[in-house]
């Protein structure tokens, strides 16, 4: 069950975005399996992509589509198979898929970028499936389907991921809605699993890329589940430009800043829903180092926590067991750390003071921060005055018995 995660609700239409469900059979029988999602034209779209040299061959052709200069006008995406590992025939079968939503809705095949999600190395007839749900798709294509494209795009998720938000910009109310699925194989090192935002606002090809870099780099490339970059993660942003304005094509344009603070809002729900929802999630644990030389080393002691399967067990068990949380900031690679610097809290409760244990700190408080679905960690290295938070989730029971059973 994930963390202080509830069912979207009140989710918002993007003019300019329509979507649309159905069955298509792709793994299993009787499941939405596959989601169409239609741009009006004059739509902008950026995207960042996995960096696993093993990229799934809809990443491939993805990256290739939009680096072609084509307006983008659909996104196809399946579940059940992640159509990776699949060497030049998962490539045909990509570039096949595109193919036909582009006969369907009469646009250029580099106009349509495919997505997959679900078991690598498994051959699957895509471009077939796919051209038999489309009459379905085209048919049920409405901007109020954002709900139930988030639950098709599920796989190991226990519940849809999406959000909305509005905000004034100069007189005009801007709407920002997105959804993403992701439960296992997290660590995403460019965005995550499959996400997918939109938003009216007329920004322009080179502001959006901007504005979707510097999301990501508060929201997806900020958690772990497990560790593990998966070989499809795709990330997308929509800007179709509805509202009446005039373009923001510069970073100094003043409506930008406001604009992309939305979007980052957006990005860091997602982001942490996916945690929330981690695979046999129970605890739902910020990592926050501060006092940093640079951020990068903040993160690099965060990641290591984060990654140690003795701290995410102890987090499972409700177990203050503190001398984890040092083991792993002294084995970050911080060669100079001053470990008499150190400052580590778990919530409210201060455990480690000085890099001893906190006069003050007994076995009961400690427990009592343990007991709680949500667990802070905060850690003072004393070097300097940067500081980066990432978010991550225990492991339990559940993590080896869901990913023991994953084909099956």
């Amino acid at each position: 069950m994930a963390v202080g995660l509830l069912p979207p609700h009140d989710l918002l239409p993007v003019a300019g975005v329509r979507l649309a469900v159905t069955e298509a059979g792709i793994r299993y029988a009787e499941r939405r399996d596959l989601t169409l999602i239609a741009a009006d034209e004059g739509t902008q779209v950026a995207g960042v992509f996995t960096r696993n040299r093993f990229s799934a061959a809809p990443v491939v052709v993805a990256q290739r589509h939009l680096s072609s200069g084509t307006p983008i006008r659909a996104l196809v995406i399946n579940t059940g198979n992640a159509n990776a590992g699949t060497g030049a025939a998962g490539l045909q079968a990509a570039e096949d898929s595109c193919r036909v939503v582009a006969v369907a809705l009469d646009c250029p095949p580099e106009s349509v970028l495919p997505f997959s999600t679900g078991v690598i190395g498994e051959p699957v007839d895509l471009a077939g499936k796919i051209s038999a749900a489309l009459p379905a798709l085209k048919i049920h294509l409405d901007e109020n389907h954002w709900e139930i494209a988030a639950a098709a795009i599920m796989t190991t998720d226990t519940i849809p991921k999406a959000c909305s938000r509005q905000i004034d910009l100069d007189g005009q109310v801007v709407t920002v809605t997105g959804m993403a699925k992701g439960s296992g194989m997290i660590r995403p090192d460019m965005a995550t699993m499959l996400a997918y935002m939109a938003t009216d606002a007329p920004l322009q090809a080179e502001a959006l890329q901007q504005c979707l870099q510097g999301a990501m780099a508060q929201s997806f490339n900020r958690i772990t589940v497990d560790g593990d970059t998966s070989t499809n993660d795709a990330c997308i942003l929509m800007a179709t430009g509805k509202i009446a304005a005039e373009p923001i094509s510069r970073v100094e344009d003043s409506r930008y800043a406001p604009l992309c603070a939305a979007i980052t809002e957006v990005a860091q729900f997602l982001a942490q829903a996916i945690v929330r929802d981690g695979e046999g999630a129970s605890k739902f644990i910020p990592i926050h180092i501060a006092g940093g030389r640079n951020v990068e080393e903040c993160l690099q002691v965060a990641y290591r926590m984060a990654h140690s399967p003795l701290i995410k067990t102890a987090f499972f068990a409700s177990d203050p067991n503190w001398g984890r949380l040092l083991a792993a900031i002294g084995s970050a690679g911080v060669d100079d750390l001053e470990v008499d610097k150190v400052q580590v809290s778990l919530g409210e409760t201060r455990i480690v003071r000085d890099g001893a244990r906190d006069p003050d700190y007994t076995e009961a408080a400690g427990q009592a921060v343990m007991a709680e679905a949500e667990i802070p960690v905060r850690v003072d290295l004393g070097r300097g005055l940067a500081s980066a938070t990432i978010w991550t989730c225990d492991l339990s029971y559940d993590y080896v018995r869901i990913n023991a059973d994953y084909r099956s």
